[in-house]
C-alpha cells in the first residue's frame, strides 16, 4: 500500500511538471545554478555535494553525490556511495521557501546495519552461529522517494536549504563475517530486502554561480 501511494504521488508530480513546462515556453525566465554542500556531514568526514539548476519559474533539477569513505567508523563499516537525481517544485518560486520533490537514487555500500551492533548470537538457516557485531553487509540499493524542504536566502549569492527525503529502498546485498571472511547468510547470490524509510536529509549551504 505504501508503495502504491508513493508511485501515485510521483506520477502526479510528473504530470504537474509537464504542464508547467508547457506554460514556461511562453514565460521565459533567467535560469540560475547553485552549487551546494551538506554542512551536517562535514564534521564526520562525509561529503554530500550537488548542483541545483533552474528549469523555469517554479521547477528545478538537482543532482548530488554522497560519499562516505570510512572502512571503519566508531567500530562499524561505513562505506556508502550514492548518486541522486531530484525534480523540485517550489510553491513560491525557484530557490525560495517551501518545495516538494521526486527523488531517485542508487547506492553502493559496505556497512554494518544498526541491528548488528550488539554482541548477541546470530543463527542462520543452516544453524551456524555468529557474533552479530562481527557481521557486515556489502551490496547496492535502488531508492525512490518524496522530498520536502525549505530554502531561503542569506545574501545575494548564498542560500540555506533544509530538506528530508523518505521513500522505498530496495536492497541487494551479501553478508559476511569479518573475522573469517565467510558469508553468514544462506542466499546463493544476493539477499533482497525492501523497506520504507527516510534516506536523505540535511542542511545544504548553497552558492549561486550563475
Amino acid at each position: 500500500m505504501k508503495h502504491k501511494i508513493l508511485i501515485a504521488a510521483l506520477t502526479l508530480f510528473s504530470i504537474h511538471y509537464m504542464k508547467a513546462q508547457e506554460e514556461a515556453i511562453s514565460q521565459p525566465t533567467e535560469k540560475s545554478l547553485y552549487v551546494k554542500g551538506n554542512a551536517l556531514f562535514i564534521p564526520i568526514g562525509v561529503l554530500n555535494a550537488g548542483l541545483e539548476y533552474q528549469l523555469n519559474q517554479k521547477y528545478t533539477l538537482q543532482g548530488d553525490v554522497f560519499i562516505s569513505p570510512w572502512k571503519s567508523f566508531a567500530g562499524h563499516e561505513f562505506q556508502y556511495y550514492s548518486l541522486s537525481l531530484e525534480g523540485r517544485y517550489y510553491f513560491d518560486k525557484a530557490f525560495k521557501h517551501w518545495y516538494v520533490g521526486a527523488n531517485i537514487a542508487t547506492a553502493s555500500f559496505v556497512l554494518q546495519k544498526w541491528n548488528y551492533w550488539d554482541d548477541g548470537v546470530y543463527i542462520n538457516d543452516f544453524d551456524q552461529e555468529f557474533i552479530s557485531s562481527n557481521l557486515y553487509q556489502k551490496g547496492f540499493s535502488v531508492l525512490l522517494g518524496i522530498t520536502a524542504g525549505y530554502q531561503f536566502k542569506v545574501s545575494d549569492n548564498w542560500n540555506i536549504d533544509l530538506y528530508v527525503t523518505a521513500g522505498t529502498s530496495q536492497d541487494f546485498y551479501k553478508g559476511y563475517d569479518r573475522t573469517t571472511g565467510q558469508r553468514y547468510d544462506v542466499a546463493v547470490k544476493y539477499n533482497k530486502s525492501g523497506e520504507v524509510l527516510p534516506y536523505r536529509g540535511g542542511v545544504m549551504i548553497s552558492y549561486k554561480i550563475k
